[in-house]
């Protein structure tokens, strides 16, 4: 069966937003914000920007006069992060294909980009695309998720909803997880032109209050609902199950969620690229600059 992973549509959104947004993405994205804004850009973008979380945050340390424009596949995402701007604020929102971005040769000073390259079909051109808009000097920012090793929460729900489904099991939680490789990344960006390439590995624990509501986020906060309505399957209390799931308690998830992140900076002769995830290393080289994380 063939599955989507890149249509968050529907109610998806609003369940990205409030089950998973605080937990699983507040924290990265303070980080990726922090390293954006000390390159004081005055034109910056935000590709695959989803509900904003990310775009919050950099228009909060950005400069007053600085123009931020935040992108995404899908519309529905921007229609949420558009609750998060007054409208004398600069923050455009606009949809766009991150492998086809409708922007001009060095547009930018900055580009940002928190857990979307892992959907990219063509990641290459992604890299290209994001090279090609920087400005001479320009720094690209991104982040990806580590492995399921190194991430328990991502592979106990890949294996939970698994277990409704094991002839035919949804994959989505296989992908966003599945890009974590470094050197492959590495070659990547150094055949978009990239140099400099940093990384960086970040842990970070997140408090869950409430587990139940945040296992619904897991399930209808991304389009594996969609892969399991395909399969005519209905998880009416997903909190239970996850929280029964191989012996994890409500305590040990309402405790913590241990989540790690690959973060990186590369370099190249015009531009910067930035990559993070939720395990990284670090690395740096001269040149055009690719942050990684």
């Amino acid at each position: 069966m063939s599955d989507q992973t890149s249509n968050f549509v529907g109610g998806i959104p609003e369940h990205y937003d409030r089950g998973m947004g605080p937990i699983v993405f507040a924290g990265f994205a303070d980080d990726i914000a922090r390293r954006v804004a000390p390159f004081a850009p005055m034109r910056v973008l935000e590709i695959a920007a989803g509900t904003g979380i990310v775009t919050r945050r950099l228009r909060n340390l950005l400069s007053a006069g600085a123009q931020l424009t935040a992108t995404d596949l899908n519309p529905p995402m921007l229609e949420v992060a558009g609750t998060k701007f007054a409208p004398d604020e600069q923050v455009e929102l606009r949809p766009a294909d991150a492998t086809e971005l409708s922007f001009a040769d060095g547009a930018f000073d900055a580009v940002a980009c928190q857990f979307g390259v892992m959907f990219f079909p063509d990641k290459e051109k992604s890299y290209s695309e994001v090279h090609r808009v920087l400005s001479p000097g320009g720094r690209y920012v991104f982040s990806v998720w580590d492995a399921h090793r190194h991430n328990p929460l991502g592979r106990l729900v890949h294996e939970t909803i698994s277990g409704f489904f094991p002839a035919d099991p949804p994959q989505f939680y296989q992908v966003p997880f599945g890009y974590h490789r470094i050197d492959p990344i590495k070659d990547s960006l150094t055949d978009a032109e990239f140099t400099g390439l940093r990384i960086a590995v970040i842990r970070l624990e997140s408090q869950i209050p409430d587990a139940a509501a945040f296992a619904r986020g897991l399930i209808f906060g991304n389009p594996v609902i969609d892969q399991i309505r395909m399969r005519r399957g209905v998880i009416a209390a997903p909190g239970d199950r996850l929280r029964g799931h191989q012996g994890l308690t409500a305590g040990d998830i309402t405790e913590s969620s241990d989540i790690r992140l690959l973060s990186g900076i590369a370099r190249s002769d015009q531009n910067a690229a930035d990559y993070s995830a939720t395990r990284a290393c670090s690395c740096a080289a001269d040149g055009r600059v690719a942050v990684i994380g």
